[in-house]
């Protein structure tokens, strides 16, 4: 009897050889399988997505064999609302099939932001804290004040506007912008009992400043400075005076009823 016949006659060196064989069949099927279900040396050109909509980019993700997810939006002004402005991997790498891009896209919802306070800012620091916050310098409206150059007033749509007001980024603002004391004098107005809403639109329509605003004790809430009524004011109505037009009269309010008749 040969050696191999001797070998082959014995059952555990058999049932060795058997295992071995199978598992190389399974290890072999199992390569097999894997190249073929990942598509093994196939690579594919990732398409520039840059500037398509979703829809646009639905289309061409589904005929490319790729998927997708959106994983940012930022608000950029050259794109159109819900384009793509970035992705990864990059526009151009090879990728396998059914790989997941990942999109930065422009947000859909405008964005906002609050009004700064420019009052008592020279113009030219002005311009660049509107730009900061992205919004948009528009009339400049010289007016007579003592301070030449200084933002007096800052206005929305042709009204006065409150600094920390919320707008969409790019609005227009424009400013009241003082040019000096005026040879012109008008007589001092009489300011009081009126609200600071009142008295400042007031004093806008005979070329005055509102200047120094001092609230009393009796003023503790946002409510109270709105509904508060001025019952003093420097330089006062009563003496006459004339005084320059842009200047500015000083007042104190208060909600304490009292006060009206001091």
């Amino acid at each position: 009897m040969s050696i191999l016949k001797k070998i082959l006659s014995n059952v555990f060196i058999k049932n060795i050889l058997l295992a071995i064989a199978v598992v190389t069949l399974v290890l072999i099927a199992t390569f097999v399988s894997l190249n073929i279900y990942t598509n093994h040396g196939e690579y594919y050109p990732v398409p520039d997505f840059r500037g398509l909509t979703e829809d646009q980019v639905s289309q061409l993700i589904e005929e490319k064999g790729f998927r997708y997810n959106i994983i940012d939006s930022v608000h950029i002004d050259e794109y159109l609302p819900g384009a793509v402005i970035e992705q990864i991997p990059a526009p151009g790498s090879m990728v396998k099939e059914n790989r997941n891009i990942h999109f930065t896209i422009k947000a859909i919802a405008p964005e906002k932001v609050q009004i700064p306070n420019l009052v008592d800012y020279s113009l030219r620091n002005a311009k660049v804290i509107l730009e900061s916050y992205g919004l948009v310098i528009g009339e400049l409206i010289y007016v007579p004040s003592e301070y030449r150059n200084l933002v007096i007033q800052q206005l929305y749509r042709g009204k006065p506007v409150e600094p920390g007001t919320v707008v969409l980024k790019g609005s227009v603002i424009d400013l009241h912008i003082g040019k000096g004391l005026s040879t012109e004098q008008t007589n001092v107005p009489d300011l009081k009992a009126l609200t600071l809403d009142e008295a400042q639109s007031y004093s806008n329509s005979v070329s005055l400043n509102i200047g120094a605003i001092i609230y009393d004790e009796s003023v503790l809430t946002a409510e109270d400075s709105t509904s508060a009524f001025i019952w003093k004011q420097q330089p006062s109505a009563e003496t006459g005076e004339r005084i320059p037009l842009g200047s500015s009269i000083d007042i104190w309010l208060s909600v304490d009823t009292a006060k009206v008749n001091y």
